[in-house]
């Protein structure tokens, strides 16, 4: 029976940029929501920004990927997955061998290489075109 890795062998989450403009927005945040009871929920704003960019993330195993996000995660053994290809901003969506595409929080085209790598994956190119 082969032992399964409980711990991810590479993390990949969004730039911690965003956690600094979160915490901005929420210092900004606080004069405002402070003048009355029916501002005080504009505070949530800021603060689910905050959770998001720690918890969202691709977590590499070397048996399958989890997409995070706010509130949940999905598991997809690498063995349902097709084929790992950028969109037009340069973010990578694994595209599924039942015909569906899940985006791959984190994962760009310059941090590619090394999601694969961590997963031993092969890497290919598609054919140049005609």
């Amino acid at each position: 029976m082969a032992v399964v890795s409980r711990k991810p062998v590479l993390r990949v989450r969004k730039s911690g940029a965003l956690l600094i403009a979160a915490l901005i927005a929420l210092i900004g945040t606080v004069p405002l929501a402070g003048t009355r009871w029916s501002t005080a929920p504009l505070l949530l704003i800021p603060l689910a920004v905050m959770v998001w960019v720690l918890r969202a993330g691709t977590d590499v195993f070397p048996d399958r990927l989890r997409v995070r996000a706010l509130l949940g995660s999905t598991d997809v053994p690498w063995s349902r997955i097709d084929e790992l290809v950028p969109d037009e901003r340069g973010r990578v969506i694994a595209r599924l061998s039942g015909g569906s595409d899940i985006r791959l929080t984190g994962v760009t085209t310059a941090n590619l290489q090394a999601v694969l790598a961590a997963a031993d994956q092969p890497v290919s190119s598609p054919p140049p075109p005609d």
